[in-house]
């Protein structure tokens, strides 16, 4: 695989990964709802700590919670696109994607003190988070097998 092909397997994961934005953000929206909960700020919070932005009010927290949320979802599909360029695909790409994007969260959350760690979490907050970004996770990989199969 040549240097035009990994860069289109990286687009398509650009675009696979806002799909799977699309389909976390249905699921948690749903459970958030179900459960009556709000949204959790803790990657905004992290987004925040790294990048020294400090939104003024509710409404801009709001603003940059949501520009964080695409922007890293989206950003993240990147990495579904270098499994395929490394020559992995299908189920196993979606498992290594999945354990690369939330192990990194429970890494950088915890390290950032806007999370607690897992061992420090109700195992039912645990499952929850994993579901969403197994959610993720599957969604940009079936986005991304679509892409590949329509140009190939």
């Amino acid at each position: 695989m040549g240097p035009g092909d990994t860069a289109a397997a990286v687009g398509k994961g650009l675009f696979a990964g806002a799909i799977g934005t699309v389909a976390m953000t249905v699921s948690s929206t749903l459970e958030a709802k179900l459960r009556q909960r709000g949204s959790s700020s803790a990657p905004a919070d992290a987004a925040g700590k790294v990048l020294g932005v400090q939104p003024r009010d509710p409404a801009g927290q709001a603003r940059f919670a949501t520009v964080v949320h695409w922007g890293y979802g989206t950003s993240w599909g990147a990495v579904r696109g270098l499994l395929h360029a490394a020559g992995l695909d299908g189920p196993a790409a979606t498992g290594a994607h999945f354990a690369a994007v939330w192990g990194s969260a429970q890494v950088m959350l915890p390290a950032l003190d806007v999370a607690p760690p897992l061992w420090d979490s109700q195992p039912k907050e645990v499952a929850v988070d994993a579901f969403h970004h197994c959610v993720y996770a599957v969604a940009t990989g079936v986005a991304f097998a679509a892409l590949q199969s329509s140009s190939s």
